[in-house]
Parts: C-alpha cells; structure tokens; sequence
C-alpha cells in the first residue's frame, strides 16, 4: 500500500509543478518547498527519535550533506522547475524521466562501474523516444518548440544522476541524509531567490501548490517509497511499480493542468520506458542505489 500510495503521489507532481509555476517563479517555488520538505523530515526525525543523532554526525558528514544539498534540492530543482516554466508538463516530465539511464552512464564514468550492452542499447532506444516528445512526432524536421527548456529537462537527470553518485556508499540513515540537504540548502536557495526572483508573493495558490511540491515530491512520498522497499519481500517488484508513474501523471497533465495530451508524448514515452525496462532487466545491478525512478 505504501509503494501504491507512493507512485500515486508521485503522479501528481509533474501537473503541480506546472499549476504552481502559473503563481511562482521557480527560484521562489523551490525555495518555499524545500523549506517545507525540511520541516516535515525534521518533524520525522523527531518522532522517530533521531534528530538528535544529528548532532554526533562528524563534521565533514555535516559539509558532504551541505554539498550534496546544493546538488539537490538547490541545482536540481532550480534547473527542473525552469525546464517546466519554459515547456509542456508532457514534455518535461518525459524527459526528466530519463534520469535513470544517465546514472548508469555516470556509474560507470566515476565510479568505474562495467557499462553493460544493455546500458547502451537502452541508450538509442530511450533517446529515440526522447526525440519523438521533444519533436512532437516531427523527427527528421528536428525542430522543438523550446530547445533551452528541452536542454534544462535533460540536464536536470545529470544533477540528479551526480547526486545519487554522490550517496553510494553513505553511511547515514536516507532521511537523516535528505533533512540535511535540504536544512543546509536553505541558506543558498533563499540567496538565489532574493538575487533573481524576489521573496514570493503571498498568494494562497502559490502557497498551496509549493507546500504540496514540498510534501508529496520532496518529503512524505519519499518516506513512504522507502519504508515500501525496506517491508518487501521482493523490492524488485515493489520498485516496478514506478513505471506505472509516467502514464498516470499524464492523466494529472491533461486533467488537472488542461493540456491535451499528444498521441507523439504517448508513443515517445512509451519508448523512453521500454529502454529503461530493458536497462533494468538486462542488468545485474536490479534498482541501483536510488529509491525510485524520477517524475
């Protein structure tokens, strides 16, 4: 129930995103959030009784979170929200999709991890349907409707791809880990935001919708995905169910959002997840060391 609950809320968060961003620069949008994120795993913490752990973590444990924070929520958001203020939710979220397949590449690049045939196989086959979102359907005309917003998504996996990079072999409780990024991401976040956007205006639909990007993408589902994968029997299985995600958050797109979605998303999605589909079973490596698949 919990994966289920998990991959629901996720769904919902690439058409949040986009209603937000009607009241929100996205400097502004990340910033409210991440300080809800923040209170919500602090509030956790707590209850789990493990914020004060915190304060016997060693110093360099308190500057690799200070950094990997500036990775993610900081560049992360701040690159994945523009991409969604310049483009389509159906286009954005696809492509963002593809995050899993550049882990693998970077895996391999700095951790010197074997790349597998299925790595690069999955490769063509993901960035073919890439082409097909990016393109609506016009392939050999190459041309997009917003080619920095295109640029924005697809650089948005390889932040995300260094961040979890950045995780392999760490040593701290994921929540404890994710408080951290976010807590010691505030000060920069709330830099950037009074330099290029101004404070956010206090509009009760901005509000809200940074207060559910903070909840249900940055915290509790995040919670509930990992409790899901640590009660499974089987966590391959459990970790499948994302890739029910991008088809159900095309429905949030359309009904939500009012976009009508393209038969071209449809397909090029379609593709992007049979190329992740094959990463995943053609390799030995199962789920890699991220909870979940993104957005």
């Amino acid at each position: 129930m919990h994966a289920l609950a998990a991959v629901l809320l996720w769904s919902t968060v690439a058409a949040a995103f986009k209603l937000s961003l009607r009241h929100l620069q996205p400097a502004q949008l990340l910033l409210v959030s991440t300080g809800v994120s923040a209170l919500f795993l602090g509030g956790v913490l707590l209850a789990r009784g493990q914020l004060q752990q915190l304060s016997c973590l060693p110093r360099r444990d308190w500057l690799r979170s200070a950094g990997l924070g500036l990775l993610n929520p900081c560049l992360y958001y701040l690159i994945l929200f523009a991409a969604y203020d310049r483009l389509p939710a159906q286009q954005a979220q696809p492509l963002n999709y593809t995050w899993a397949l550049v882990l693998a590449w970077l895996s391999a690049l700095l951790l010197r991890q074997r790349l597998l045939p299925w790595d690069i196989i999955a490769g063509f086959v993901c960035y073919s349907g890439v082409l097909v979102v990016a393109t609506r359907g016009d392939v050999l005309s190459l041309q997009f409707d917003d080619a920095f917003g295109v640029a924005l998504a697809l650089g948005s996996t390889v932040i995300w791809a260094l961040y979890w990079v950045g995780l392999t072999r760490d040593r701290i409780d994921p929540v404890q880990r994710l408080f951290l990024n976010f807590l010691l991401a505030l000060p920069p976040v709330t830099v950037v935001c009074v330099l290029t956007s101004g404070l956010p205006p206090v509009t009760w639909q901005g509000l809200a919708g940074a207060v559910y990007v903070g909840l249900f993408e940055m915290g509790l589902t995040f919670v509930l995905w990992l409790g899901a994968l640590q009660r499974a029997t089987n966590a391959s299985r459990v970790a499948n169910l994302i890739f029910l995600s991008p088809f159900l958050s095309l429905l949030f797109i359309h009904y939500l959002v009012g976009e009508p979605v393209e038969s071209a998303t449809i397909f090029g999605l379609a593709i992007i997840v049979a190329g992740l589909v094959l990463q995943k079973w053609g390799s030995r490596g199962g789920d890699g060391p991220s909870p979940r698949q993104r957005d």
